[in-house]
């Protein structure tokens, strides 16, 4: 689509340049000009204006690139560390790519990174693409987005994939726009469509009471995010060999408006519940924030993290950084155990795919048990405790 104004019909009144919230028109010589880059066709101008000067131009739906082939991960990395949200997208690209029979490549931005691809084979994919440059070195949003949207033109992907950190949701959305295709954020499943070929994209919506399942005919690449521990890593082949392309651009690609001056390191005494290989979480059955106390004991004695659902956060009986959810984080631990919690959908999305979930919950009718491996019904201030003991006791021997 774009914007069209007719100069001859054009009065000068200047009342879409007032209308645009957007900062995208202007006057010149009398007449409205516009910003292509700052416009968002929202149509105020056209509603505003008074003569029928202005109007958006729309085009035809683009069909599918029939050149589009292959299936992308974006690789991201801190420090020159590949992050195992990477080896998760690689792992289901892997089994998406086998569908289609096409390869698998993974994309590789920073600096001093190349060895790294080897990693990224290792992992499942045919091709790795490095882009290293020292202006790379931490994740900047121009020049990234930039290099990437380059990559993608040039080699024409048929899908794309990205993990939904935070890194992640700020370049993809930015790299979709580029190149005017669709994208799918937050998706807890991926597949190929067997007669159509195209990606299906599954994601929670509408507050999570329902899962959607969204496609994207027309546009290339099909472009989704998937949150950390969704999906199960790629298993490791030190066997495998793969091709790496190495790319370079003028220097003005890797230029951006904004500049780190530096780092923090978030230091905190906690462990962080998206890696914990146990979890323990409380949630509204717990009555109030003095008794998370029985919580962090067995989570002490199983070396574990302690977790919460969003009623228990939102009635500030422990931070925000303890919540699983669909608003929260997504875990995969080995063993979950879920104490006082409903199982709502939204908590479902976040630690469904943990190995062995535990529920305790004295109402039997609850959700959680659906789901669950092992089930004990009963008031959790007399079974966790219990627990407790008990497991401090064997474990001792």
């Amino acid at each position: 689509m774009s914007l069209i104004i007719n100069k001859e019909k054009c009065v000068g009144c200047t009342l879409c340049v007032k209308a645009c919230p957007f900062g995208a028109l202007y006057m010149e010589n009398k007449k409205a000009v516009v910003r292509p880059e700052q416009c968002t066709l929202c149509g105020a101008c056209v509603e505003a204006c008074k003569f029928d000067v202005i109007s958006i131009k729309r085009e035809k739906t683009a069909q599918a690139d029939a050149q589009a082939r292959g299936v992308w991960v974006f690789c991201e990395q801190k420090r020159g560390v590949v992050q195992s949200v990477s080896f998760e997208l690689l792992g289901k690209g892997r089994e998406l790519a086998n569908k289609l029979g096409c390869e698998l490549c993974g994309v590789l931005i920073g600096h001093d990174i190349e060895s790294k691809s080897q990693d990224i084979i290792q992992r499942g994919a045919d091709t790795v693409y490095v882009v290293d440059h020292p202006q790379l070195k931490h994740y900047v949003d121009d020049a990234y987005t930039a290099v990437l949207v380059r990559l993608i033109k040039k080699y024409k992907p048929e899908i794309v994939l990205c993990g939904a950190t935070s890194i992640g949701r700020s370049l993809i959305s930015r790299v979709a726009v580029k190149i005017h295709t669709g994208l799918t954020a937050d998706c807890t499943g991926l597949d190929i469509d067997p007669h159509k070929k195209i990606l299906l994209q599954t994601r929670p919506a509408f507050g999570g009471n329902i899962m959607a399942t969204i496609i994207t005919p027309n546009h290339r690449p099909q472009m989704a995010t998937v949150r950390h521990k969704v999906m199960k890593e790629a298993v490791l082949d030190p066997s495998r060999h793969g091709k790496l392309v190495k790319e370079n651009f003028e220097d003005n690609v890797y230029v951006s408006r904004t500049k780190i001056l530096d780092i923090i390191e978030d230091v905190s005494a906690t462990v962080n519940i998206a890696e914990a290989d146990i979890i323990v979480s409380g949630g509204r059955g717990i009555k109030g924030p003095e008794n998370f106390k029985i919580i962090e004991e067995l989570a002490e004695v199983l070396n574990g993290a302690v977790g919460a659902s969003r009623a228990a956060v939102d009635s500030g009986w422990i931070p925000y950084s303890h919540q699983v959810g669909q608003t929260g984080k997504t875990v995969c631990p080995s063993i979950y155990i879920a104490c006082g919690i409903s199982g709502q959908i939204q908590h479902l999305v976040g630690m469904q795919s943990s190995k062995t979930i535990i529920a305790i919950n004295n109402d039997p009718g609850a959700p959680i048990f659906q789901i669950a491996s092992y089930g004990i019904v009963g008031d959790l201030f007399e079974v966790v405790p219990l627990l407790t003991k008990t497991l401090r006791e064997k474990l001792r021997k």
